[in-house]
């Protein structure tokens, strides 16, 4: 006779097969408001990155359909208060401007279509301000360098229209410095390739139309590489899987066009089997513990394999391709004003230059 243990053991094997939307956007919702609540242990341990850990679970439920759940007035409003006079972003109030924190928010108000709330004149000057001389960019006063800094001022810029405000040619010489034998980017020259790095770089050269520089077979032969037998991906050779990976990898993959090189269902069924089915969220691997960081990943990347019920994502902006196009329509009429005031200005100094001309000298 099947045992209590066994068929307990057998029912979490059973919800475990599908996605758990309704548990996860409860987790995700009892995070919205973190900054209310400074008795809880995270509001302690996670106050410098809540700005992203914010990006993480509200894009999870943007894919999952559940974007309106969350206090969008709210979240806006904590998310301004959160800037600096330089225009940069801290990850929270009381938190310093970051390269970071600062794409987090833009990409925040992308997700509520509210970048109009922003001052983009001063936030792609902070962005823009950061690029150092060798082309690659520091992630906030201090100086740190990382590869990471380079995708998100390319990406920030991007979304804000104003990408020509820096040295897009010495940003992506600093990327081609950082390629190693294998195909893979360091998060600087002479590091090792890791899938995070990995992605931030081929993100920035598709953001810059400089894919030319990746060598796809060698590239993409060490990202199919990184499946281990539990179907889950790892970021390094000989490390443990993790389901972050599932989008740091799949989303060079798709860019690259060899999605088709790994094992999806493999994959998807790793991905799903670290999900939490009592309160929710996904974590680095089974039976650990959920956090927003892994939900948001297991379900992009389950998004980009195409999982039923799930919003697409664009690989290259880590944001759902509806917003990805709202963001470049908007971006595409911005430059369509500049164009048409610039017509304007050119015909009326033709106009003023003309009756200037026909006026006799006194």
């Amino acid at each position: 006779m099947t045992s209590v243990q066994e068929t307990s053991a057998l029912g979490e094997q059973a919800q475990r097969r599908i996605l758990l939307v309704d548990k996860h956007a409860a987790y995700i919702k009892s995070f919205s408001r973190l900054w209310e609540t400074p008795d809880k242990l995270e509001f302690v341990a996670t106050e410098h990155f809540w700005m992203s850990g914010m990006y993480w679970g509200l894009s999870a439920m943007y894919l999952m359909g559940r974007l309106e759940e969350m206090d969008k007035d709210a979240i806006v409003s904590w998310v301004l208060r959160c800037q600096h006079p330089c225009g940069g972003f801290g990850g929270s109030e009381r938190n310093d401007p970051h390269m970071l924190y600062t794409l987090s928010a833009v990409q925040i108000l992308a997700l509520y279509d509210k970048l109009d709330e922003l001052d983009a004149d001063i936030v792609s000057s902070y962005v823009a301000g950061l690029q150092q001389p060798d082309g690659s960019f520091a992630g906030d006063a201090w100086g740190e360098i990382d590869t990471r800094f380079t995708y998100c001022a390319l990406l920030c810029l991007a979304i804000l229209g104003r990408s020509s405000l820096i040295n897009v040619p010495r940003a992506l010489d600093f990327i081609a410095r950082c390629k190693n034998f294998d195909g893979g980017f360091g998060c600087t020259p002479g590091n090792e390739s890791h899938a995070g790095q990995v992605f931030t770089c081929i993100g920035a050269l598709s953001l810059a139309d400089g894919l030319h520089l990746v060598d796809r077979d060698l590239f993409c032969w060490w990202l199919c590489e990184r499946q281990t037998k539990t179907g889950g991906l790892n970021g390094r050779p000989e490390k443990l899987q993790d389901v972050c990976y599932s989008w740091w990898c799949l989303s060079c993959l798709s860019i690259l066009g060899h999605l088709h090189w790994i094992d999806r269902e493999a994959l998807t069924r790793f991905i799903l089997d670290c999900q939490d089915e009592e309160d929710g969220g996904i974590s680095d691997r089974p039976d650990d513990m959920a956090d927003v960081y892994h939900t948001f990943f297991g379900i992009a990347g389950l998004s980009l394999m195409g999982y039923p019920g799930l919003a697409p994502i664009d690989p290259t902006w880590a944001l759902p391709v509806e917003v990805v196009q709202r963001v470049k329509k908007r971006a595409e009429a911005a430059v369509a004003v500049v164009v048409d005031v610039g017509a304007d200005m050119t015909a009326t100094m033709g106009v003023a230059e003309d009756q200037s001309a026909k006026t006799p000298a006194s």
